[in-house]
């Protein structure tokens, strides 16, 4: 057992559920642990939602499509996709991370970050604290977290990746540089695959490289902001709080497609469907969102997305749809289909807290309607299950029911 003795700096957690979706799915699979596994729906089309380390080894990763997973490890195991449980053990975790302190941010269904500056005196330090999250978690739900300890929420999200799988990792304040310097550049925040390239052609290649250079020098680079947040990371300085959040920062639904679809009437169909299912989740948790966005990825797996923020905050299904539908205006289907088509709804807030415009037009008025008759349509789904009353358009659609991105973060 280490030191219960509380110190001056700062203590944050940042707690990692291990290969969480398969993790959970191993619980009642058995006879795939210890074997390479995914989730995934057991179609050629499906996407990986989730690989246990054995499958990682063979360089399978989240994302990549089943039929390429497959190639790489031929004795793959498939396990089915249970959404629903995911959520009911995300929230036990959570429950287990808010009895050590209020001060709990979830950053997505299995990861959160923890303040434990002011428990230290009460429960003991950091290592302390980490050594009883993980004991819990383990003997409440029978799963693995990695924990990464550090002086600030950027040195503890570092510590926890290096501390995979099962693990914990303590970056004391005064070893944040010797910690921090040896790292590639793109462990730090705001680095991706252009701002790496930019850096590496001025020879910059580690954190040490950035920490070294003048940030004027980063600023004429890479312009005020990014500049300037570099160069602060590069020293191991964010101030940022951990904010206690129980919300859903988002919630999205996704499908993907048994075969590249480039028919409007499929997209509208689909748009359809999945915009009134997060319309429908965002009814249950009482929000309202203020950003409605799509994600399509094409045949040729390219990437895309587009994103509005409303004038006035909406959880309804037509409302959802007729944005979702603008802003799938902007490519073109039948010059590259489509493969997977998601609908997300961000920017939350509690449902009639945003102040009402000083006035309407027609279109508000109708999606007013719209609102009370889809609450009439959740009443209905809750008593008879549901597909007891559908908009008549997806009555011809009975493919819609394979959903690979179900997910609330």
């Amino acid at each position: 057992m280490t030191s219960r003795n509380p110190g001056r700096s700062p203590v944050i957690l940042h707690v990692d559920m291990d290969a969480f979706f398969a993790s959970v799915e191993l619980l009642d699979n058995p006879h795939a642990r210890g074997k390479p596994a995914v989730v995934a729906h057991d179609s050629p089309r499906s996407v990986v939602t989730s690989a246990t380390y054995e499958a990682r080894a063979f360089g399978v990763r989240s994302a990549m499509g089943l039929a390429a997973a497959r190639r790489l490890c031929p004795a793959l195991i498939v396990l089915e996709p249970h959404h629903d449980l995911y959520k009911q053990y995300s929230r036990q975790v959570m429950d287990i991370f808010r009895s050590f302190t209020p001060l709990v941010e979830p950053l997505s269904i299995d990861e959160a970050f923890l303040d434990v500056s002011g428990a230290r005196r009460l429960i003991g330090d950091g290592p302390f604290i980490a050594a009883e999250i993980r004991r819990r978690v383990l003997a409440e739900t029978g799963l693995t977290c990695s924990v990464g300890i550090g002086p600030s929420k950027f040195i503890a999200k570092l510590a926890s990746s290096s501390a995979k799988p099962d693990g914990v990792l303590t970056v004391d304040a005064d070893r944040v540089r010797e910690f921090l310097h040896p790292l590639p550049i793109r462990a730090l925040w705001g680095v991706g695959p252009q701002t790496a390239k930019l850096l590496e052609r001025r020879g910059i290649h580690t954190v040490a490289d950035i920490a070294d250079t003048p940030v004027s020098s980063l600023v004429a680079a890479l312009g005020d902001g990014i500049g300037r947040h570099l160069h602060d990371l590069s020293h191991g300085r964010d101030d940022r709080p951990v904010v206690a959040r129980s919300r859903e920062k988002s919630i999205s639904r996704a499908h993907t497609f048994d075969r590249d679809v480039s028919e409007p009437d499929t997209i509208r169909a689909l748009v359809l469907s999945e915009s009134n299912r997060v319309a429908r989740a965002l009814r249950e948790a009482g929000l309202d969102a203020r950003t409605i966005s799509i994600g399509v990825t094409f045949a040729n797996f390219d990437n895309a997305s587009r994103s509005v923020t409303l004038a006035e905050p909406t959880q309804t299904g037509r409302a959802i749809m007729s944005h979702a539908l603008a802003l799938l205006g902007e490519f073109d289907p039948r010059r590259m289909p489509i493969r997977l088509l998601s609908v997300r709804a961000s920017n939350l807030v509690e449902s009639g807290s945003a102040p009402l415009a000083l006035w309407s037009d027609d279109q508000d008025a109708a999606f007013d309607v719209w609102h009370e008759a889809e609450r009439a349509m959740d009443d209905v789904t809750a008593k008879f299950g549901d597909n007891a009353v559908r908009p008549a358009s997806l009555l011809r659609r009975q493919d819609l029911s394979a959903h690979i991105g179900d997910s609330s973060d």
